[in-house]
C-alpha cells in the first residue's frame, strides 16, 4: 500500500490519520496523492463530517500529542522476537476488560482512544461462526511504520486517571535492534527503548524448544543484554509465553542467566491461552495487576537551608 502524500501521516500502517479524518476517503492529503489527476475529489473534501483529535486505530507518533497534553501517560514496552505472543498478550488484556474478567480493586477501565485498533488484534481470538479462534495476524514490519500505540485509561480508587501506552511492535525490529543498536530497520525499537516506562521482556518457549532452539536462545541472549543496557533500571518482568510447552530446565537456566545482570528483583510470569480457563485467567491477572502497579518516582527537590530574618546577617554581624 502506497503512502499518504503527508510526511508524518501513517495512515498506511493502520493508524489514525494525522489530520484527524474518520476515513482516509475524507482526507485530501491522501485523494490528491492517489487520485490519477492529482486533484482532490471534491464531493469528499466537502462533506461535512466532525473531525476528532482520534480514529479508534492504534496511534502513530504524530497521535501522541492529543494524549499528552494533559499527562504524560505510562508507557509499555513489549520486547520480543518474531511470533513470540507479543500482540496476544494485548489481545488477551482487551478481551478479558471487555469481558468483564479482569476487575481490580484499585483499577477501574475508564476509557479508550484505540477501540478500534484493539478490536483489530483480538478479532482472531474470538469464537465466530464457522471460524474458531486463532492468534492474531503478524504485525507488520515496514521502514516507514511507527509503533502501533493502543491507548487505554483507568481510575484509581481515589479517581484519578491513569493513561496506558502499549505499543505493539514487530519482532524483527527487536532482532535488527539488538544486533545493531543504529540499525535503519530498528528505528521504532529505539524509541520504544527510550520512552517505555514499563518493559515486558518475552520468552517464547516454542522456539526454544523447537529444532531452532539454540538459534532462539542465542537470539534472547542479544537481545536481553541490548534491553537492560538501554533501560537504566526501569521496571521490567521477564514473560513467558505459550507457557503450556515444556522446556528443558537447562534452557531455562540458560535464559535466566542472560538476564542475572539486571539490578533488581525480576518478576515472571508464565502465560498461556491454552491452559484451563481459570488458571489462563489469573496469570493474565497477575501480569495485568504488576503493569498497573507502576508508578512514577515523584521529583525531590534538595533541601534549602533554613532562612535568617535578622537584616544583619547579611553583613556578617551577630
Amino acid at each position: 500500500m502506497e503512502k499518504c502524500s503527508n510526511p508524518y501521516c501513517f495512515a498506511d500502517d493502520n493508524t489514525s490519520c494525522a489530520d484527524g479524518h474518520m476515513t482516509l476517503q475524507q482526507c485530501p492529503a491522501w485523494n490528491k496523492h492517489h487520485n490519477n489527476e492529482g486533484e482532490v475529489q471534491k464531493d469528499l473534501a466537502s462533506s461535512e463530517h466532525m473531525m476528532l483529535p482520534w480514529s479508534g486505530l492504534a496511534m502513530g507518533g504524530t497521535d501522541l500529542n492529543f494524549i499528552t497534553g494533559k499527562v504524560k501517560p505510562i508507557t509499555v514496552g513489549i520486547f520480543g522476537p518474531e511470533s513470540a505472543g507479543k500482540t496476544t498478550i494485548l489481545a488477551a488484556l482487551y478481551l478479558l476488560l471487555g469481558h468483564g474478567d479482569y476487575k481490580s480493586e484499585k483499577y477501574r477501565f475508564s476509557n479508550s482512544y484505540t477501540l478500534s485498533g484493539w478490536e483489530a488484534v483480538a478479532n482472531s481470538l474470538r469464537w465466530q461462526p464457522g471460524q474458531p479462534p486463532n492468534f492474531p495476524a503478524h504485525t507488520p514490519s515496514r521502514s516507514s511504520r511507527s509503533p502501533g500505540m493502543l491507548h487505554l485509561a483507568f481510575r484509581q480508587s481515589n479517581h484519578e486517571l491513569r493513561d496506558f501506552l502499549f505499543a505493539d511492535a514487530p519482532g524483527e525490529w527487536f532482532k535488527k535492534w539488538s544486533v545493531n543498536q543504529q540499525s535503519e530497520e530498528a528505528e521504532g525499537a529505539r524509541w520504544i527503548s527510550k520512552h517505555a516506562d514499563v518493559v515486558l521482556l518475552i520468552v517464547d518457549r516454542e522456539a526454544l524448544a523447537g529444532s531452532r532452539k539454540g538459534a532462539a536462545r542465542n537470539d534472547f541472549q542479544l537481545l536481553a543484554q541490548r534491553v537492560i543496557s538501554e533501560i537504566h533500571g526501569r521496571p521490567m518482568a521477564l514473560v513467558w509465553t505459550k507457557g503450556d510447552i515444556e522446556v528443558a530446565p537447562a534452557m531455562e537456566a540458560a535464559i535466566r542467566k542472560a538476564v542475572v545482570s539486571f539490578p533488581s528483583d525480576l518478576p515472571e510470569f508464565t502465560l498461556s491461552i491454552k491452559d484451563a480457563e481459570a488458571q489462563s485467567k489469573q496469570c493474565f491477572h497477575e501480569l495485568f495487576d504488576w503493569i498497573l502497579a507502576f508508578k512514577r518516582s515523584g521529583v525531590v527537590l534538595p533541601e534549602t537551608a533554613p532562612v535568617n530574618h535578622d537584616p544583619l546577617f547579611r553583613f556578617s554581624r551577630k
